[in-house]
């Protein structure tokens, strides 16, 4: 069984008011984004990276690789306009049966153990979402000003990786985009294939905002001591 990871890397940073995109953004002396690449590099399956970048980044992208004499192979494709599209090509260059994951760039802390169980849980199940339970309580607004209690024990945050048969996912994307995708499991779904989840981590934080990088830098150093 051959394995792929395809790394989406679309993101702006907007929500950081940033210049750089955020996946370019340094945590503790390297970009984030080659964190992330390291930790499906880690992996003991040895899956063949995709990297999904904005055509106008690829060159940007090139030189910090030898800025910081980044050597993991990797191929690196051009993104669509939807996260939905970046996807879709990154489909593109996979050819026959394959097991694939897909990861957000900005999960850097994502562990080499996590993806091994995704692949394995696809394997055997067709797909695998990562995903943990809130701590908060939580509620769900209604009409006006009402809300109402939900039960968090019912309730799942979902991350990445989301790991899937290329069956499933080849299926899945031929489905027109649809605002309502607002991940890979959302398109599967919709295609007809059941969901199952995986416990992932807590630590394995997506970064938006400026203290979502703060915080990274800490669990990074708290993982390496």
């Amino acid at each position: 069984m051959k394995y792929y990871a395809i790394i989406v890397a679309g993101g702006k940073g907007n929500r950081m008011n940033l210049a750089v995109a955020k996946q370019f953004l340094e945590l503790d002396g390297k970009p984030i984004l080659m964190h992330t690449l390291e930790a499906f590099h880690q992996c003991v399956l040895n899956p063949e990276i995709i990297l999904v970048l904005n055509i106008h980044q690829h060159l940007f992208w090139e030189e910090l690789c030898t800025k910081h004499d980044f050597k993991i192979p990797h191929q690196v494709i051009k993104g669509g306009q939807e996260r939905f599209n970046s996807v879709k090509n990154g489909l593109k260059v996979i050819r026959g049966k394959a097991i694939v994951a897909i990861h957000d760039a900005v999960r850097p802390l994502i562990t080499a153990e996590v993806i091994l169980q995704s692949y394995q849980m696809a394997a055997e199940k067709g797909n695998a979402i990562t995903a943990i339970q809130p701590v908060d309580s939580v509620r769900i607004k209604r009409e006006g000003q009402d809300s109402e209690a939900l039960n968090r024990d019912e309730l799942y945050l979902i991350q990445t990786p989301q790991t899937f048969q290329t069956e499933q996912l080849k299926k899945a994307y031929l489905q027109p985009y649809r605002n309502e995708f607002t991940d890979d499991a959302s398109v599967v779904e919709r295609a007809g294939f059941s969901i199952h989840l995986l416990q992932g981590e807590r630590d394995n934080i997506k970064i938006t905002y400026t203290q979502d990088l703060e915080l990274a830098s800490f669990l990074l150093k708290k993982k390496g001591s």
